[in-house]
């Protein structure tokens, strides 16, 4: 049971000032579950618990309530609504029997003009609790944008995976009919192998954008030149595909860079899925490159309808898509970031009377 007299709040005073409080101080009891004060009711003095331990809640909607604090021997409770002179603010329930002292409005103002010494321990006792506040309100925000950024993965997961999924069950069956002809099979071969390709390389984005930055980036020296020319042999054929046509304006530089040929090709990857899937009618994407003293930068235009206005904003968010009917939404994102830990920078804009250019640069050498 705790004594007015060793509590935090008013150990320090004199024995005039905890004679005073002393006559003005009220034992109170209460049930299990009892309430004490309502908010919305005026506060009319302060509470400190004797024994036994409250319960701070509000509501944050009309359905539901949420606990706030728990408040031990020693600690007090309500002391806003006494100093503002607002109606209270939250609920405070006995969660067991409890005794608390009950201090009145008048009585505490009073003692707060006469003395420093409670002025300022309450002073520090807000300071703590305001610490304590933000403390939790930074971790249930964080927590909160946590389970929207997990529900939002799942969802565009999900989804996504449904499409290929359903080709490939199709496919399947098409090809297991016992009356299925050569061609029949080999087309839902084909089928199957296309859909198992594109899961994979929607795992790869997931697993990428799961992945630490910096530390995830393993630098080897490379020459550009030859690795974008690898690169570009090897997508040729997937484009022809879908009626898209690749090539280079100018030579890639034969420059020896620092950086991580794997990742990177990711940019690119994503970089040219993106434009072709902005021609679904066909086109052409042109890479252009430009060489400074201090960087490479690596321009891919395609000849669709560009950027969109709604989307141009949040071009490089996760999950950020318009007018997409394939893909995860985080292929731009991933690329931003892959280019960010080689310590580079991406931008997009429209071409006027054309479609849109997305440029990367790379440091010649890596900055600190």
């Amino acid at each position: 049971m705790v004594v007015l007299e060793t509590s935090k709040l008013f150990g320090g005073l004199s024995a005039a000032e905890l004679q005073v409080l002393r006559n003005a101080v009220k034992v109170q009891s209460f049930k299990s579950e009892q309430t004490i004060f309502t908010e919305g009711e005026a506060g009319d003095g302060l509470y400190m618990v004797r024994s036994g331990r409250v319960r701070i809640s509000a509501l944050v909607n009309q359905e539901e309530r949420r606990t706030l604090s728990h408040v031990a021997p020693g600690d007090f409770f309500g002391e806003m609504a006494v100093l503002d002179n607002e109606p209270r603010s939250a609920t405070g329930t006995a969660e067991e029997s409890t005794e608390v002292y009950y201090i009145p409005r008048l009585d505490i103002l009073r003692l707060l003009e006469s003395s420093p010494t409670l002025a300022v321990s309450l002073t520090r006792e807000f300071s703590r609790r305001l610490r304590e506040f933000n403390r939790r309100y930074i971790q249930e925000v964080l927590q909160a944008e946590r389970l929207a950024l997990v529900g939002r993965f799942a969802r565009s997961s999900v989804h996504d995976f449904k499409n290929p999924l359903n080709v490939i069950g199709i496919a399947a069956d098409l090809a297991g009919m016992e009356s299925a002809a050569p061609a029949l099979r080999q087309m839902a071969r084909s089928r199957i192998r296309k859909q198992v390709d594109r899961l994979s390389d929607m795992i790869n984005e997931l697993l990428e954008f799961t992945r630490g930055s910096q530390n995830a980036v393993i630098p080897a020296q490379t020459n550009y030149g030859t690795f974008v020319r690898h690169f570009v042999e090897e997508i040729k054929p997937d484009l022809a595909d879908n009626s898209v046509a690749l090539e280079c304006a100018n030579e890639p530089p034969q420059i020896a860079l620092l950086f991580d040929p794997t990742r990177l090709q990711h940019v690119f990857a994503n970089l040219i899925h993106n434009a072709t899937d902005a021609m679904p009618q066909g086109g052409k994407i042109t890479l252009r490159f430009l060489v400074t003293d201090d960087d490479i930068t690596t321009k891919i235009e395609d000849t669709g309808s560009g950027i969109a206005p709604e989307i141009a904003p949040r071009l490089f968010e996760a999950f950020a898509s318009y007018g997409k009917a394939q893909g995860t939404g985080l292929g731009l994102s991933i690329a931003k970031r892959i280019v960010e830990d080689h310590r580079g920078r991406i931008q997009a804009r429209n071409a006027p009377g054309r479609g849109a250019i997305f440029s990367f640069s790379l440091p010649r050498s890596r900055r600190s």
